[in-house]
């Protein structure tokens, strides 16, 4: 047996070691277009701050742990084409030479690339003028030279999602002055605007210039640095000058490879892909940010995160060795480190559970993070989203200072979010409780209680009396 993974990241390196862990027997070969197997792509930003002392220490696993494992590793190897019929990978070496690699399964995790805006000037710069997009390793090598070769002391980001706020902060910590233009209404666009403000205040306390509703238009090159153009939504014409321009506006999957060989797109040209990672082509496994996700309450769309990536190529390893295990889905649960504050999400919005389908109806509140007699309690904004007609828990979303236990706390949603649990189930669970660190109800129930009073209570106590008469 012998079972071929592409892609070094998250998705192939997962499978690799799933099917390692299930047949030490079968031959395993995983081929890797660069040199940085099993590297966390989402810990450059803390490279690039210095808090993350050395790029090595980015690696999951040495290559000398994941040889030991008994794979094969094919480092700086591209593969440019599947032989579905004959079960030949095709790559092209380090050397430039071509070769075949035969499999009995072959397993794709090609990941995503960068999404490059139209912006006037973009394609006639690069790395060299300081122009640069954030991805992979090479990527995070080719701007940590621009910033010891250039020195910059401006630094513009084009985009403020998940790693273009990460990077605002990253870049602040070596001393660089940031501006952040974000084309929608507010930062953070994966949470409503009322609690992406409170990320927009706190980037502006730590001195990031942040620009809401606008859109780069043009960065062209001058003699002193970078020139760059935007406009307003209102029309306003603006101009930065700065050293350095970092574009991070998302990613789009990567599927090149997968489409020649007959796969079919979906989601945002996503490959489709079961819930068991096959593609529908005999013997081809897919998974991570190149395919589809299966989302327990959105059913099939695309949502590319580490975690999920983890997830499916365990399951397609599994299955590629004759395995009938399922991808049990995703809820898109995030979360966020921008200074020292914290967001995160896990499920749906209002916006989102309309177009699905729901009823959904939402309340914001502030508890506590834990009782306020013990020294330092902070308020946590969260927003809770629950459906009308079912009182069933549809989304949550969280906002609070990095002492506060956020990423547990969406945690507890997202269990319950999982279990298809209604929102005043929440106060049934039975969470831990001491002064320093929460509060008898604790801050997820709190904000779920309020949900019910808001929403469910009159109809709760109208079915009381009802059966009472």
């Amino acid at each position: 047996m012998h079972l071929v993974a592409i892609g070094g990241s998250d998705a192939g390196i997962s499978a690799a070691l799933r099917a390692r862990e299930l047949d030490p027997t079968t031959e395993v070969t995983v081929v890797v277009a660069d040199a940085y197997p099993n590297f966390s792509i989402c810990g450059i930003p803390y490279y690039i701050s210095g808090e993350v002392t050395h790029w090595r220490n980015l690696a999951h696993r040495t290559h000398a742990d994941l040889k030991a494992t008994g794979m094969k590793l094919r480092l700086d190897t591209f593969a440019t084409d599947i032989d579905v019929a004959g079960q030949r990978l095709l790559v092209r070496n380090p050397d430039g030479s071509t070769d075949a690699i035969a499999y009995d399964e072959l397993i794709v995790g090609t990941g995503a690339l960068p999404i490059r805006p139209a912006i006037d000037g973009l394609e006639d710069l690069s790395t060299a003028d300081g122009v640069h997009l954030l991805h992979s390793m090479g990527d995070t090598f080719a701007l940590t030279e621009s910033l010891d070769r250039i020195q910059p002391t401006r630094a513009l980001i084009v985009g403020a999602g998940y790693v273009g706020l990460e990077m605002a902060e990253g870049l602040t910590m070596r001393g660089i002055h940031v501006t952040q233009v974000e084309m929608l209404p507010e930062v953070l666009p994966t949470v409503e605007v009322e609690l992406g403000a409170l990320v927009h205040d706190e980037l502006v306390k730590n001195g990031v210039d942040v620009h809401t509703n606008s859109t780069v238009t043009k960065i062209g090159k001058t003699d002193t640095g970078l020139h760059v153009d935007g406009t307003t939504t209102d029309g306003e014409a603006l101009t930065w000058d700065v050293d350095l321009v970092l574009v991070v506006v998302g990613v789009r999957p990567d599927t090149d490879l997968l489409i020649r060989a007959g796969a079919q797109a979906g989601p945002r040209g996503a490959v489709l892909v079961e819930e068991t990672m096959a593609t529908g082509l005999p013997h081809v496994w897919a998974a991570g940010d190149c395919v589809v996700t299966h989302h327990r309450l959105l059913g099939t769309t695309y949502l590319p995160l580490g975690t999920t990536a983890h997830k499916q190529g365990r399951v397609a390893g599994e299955n590629a060795l004759g395995g009938a295990v399922t991808y049990a889905g995703s809820l898109g649960t995030q979360v966020v480190k921008v200074f020292d504050l914290v967001a995160a999400r896990t499920g749906l919005r209002e916006h989102e559970a309309t177009a699905a389908g729901f009823a959904p109806v939402s309340t914001t509140t502030t508890p506590d993070d834990h009782k306020a007699y013990y020294p330092g309690a902070t308020p946590i904004s969260i927003r809770i989203t629950g459906d009308a007609n079912t009182g069933r828990l549809l989304g949550a979303q969280l906002i609070g200072t990095r002492g506060a236990e956020i990423s547990k706390r969406v945690d507890t949603y997202a269990t319950a979010l999982f279990h298809e649990m209604t929102v005043s189930a929440m106060t049934e669970l039975d969470l831990s409780y001491t002064p320093p660190l929460g509060s008898p109800w604790d801050a997820v129930q709190m904000a779920t209680q309020t949900w019910v009073k808001e929403h469910q209570l009159d109809a709760e106590r109208a079915t009381l009396t009802k059966d009472t008469k």
